[in-house]
């Protein structure tokens, strides 16, 4: 598989407002409505809102790349001068993320899809 841009998320301090703010936005109500993380499915994207996003250091909205292999992806990132700031984590169901900081100083997430996904 080559390396997939699906899914960006978003920092939000008032989730009632930025869920009604995304709801109107994408037309659609969101597949996932939590406390923790709300979700939309768009065009098969994933735009996901992130309570208290700003306390875990999101600055801003974030990208995430589907990529084969997290840690052939990490090492080939940190060799240009990346730096891991989110080491590979399993949020569930084997689906592993973790971010890096660029060499601009952005931060951009690469995900693994669980085996057989």
């Amino acid at each position: 598989m080559p390396t997939k841009f699906n899914t960006v998320l978003y920092p939000v301090k008032d989730l009632d407002k930025a869920k009604a703010t995304f709801t109107a936005l994408l037309g659609v109500e969101p597949h996932v409505d939590s406390p923790y993380y709300v979700g939309y499915s768009v065009d098969g994207s994933e735009i996901g809102l992130v309570p208290g996003g700003h306390d875990q250091g999101m600055t801003g909205p974030e990208p995430f790349y589907d990529v084969d292999d997290i840690t052939v992806t990490l090492t080939a990132l940190e060799a240009v001068g990346a730096v891991v700031v989110q080491e590979p984590t399993d949020v569930g169901a084997g689906l592993l993320v973790a971010k890096v900081r660029d060499t601009e100083g952005n931060v951009v997430g690469v995900k693994q899809p669980p085996a057989g996904a």
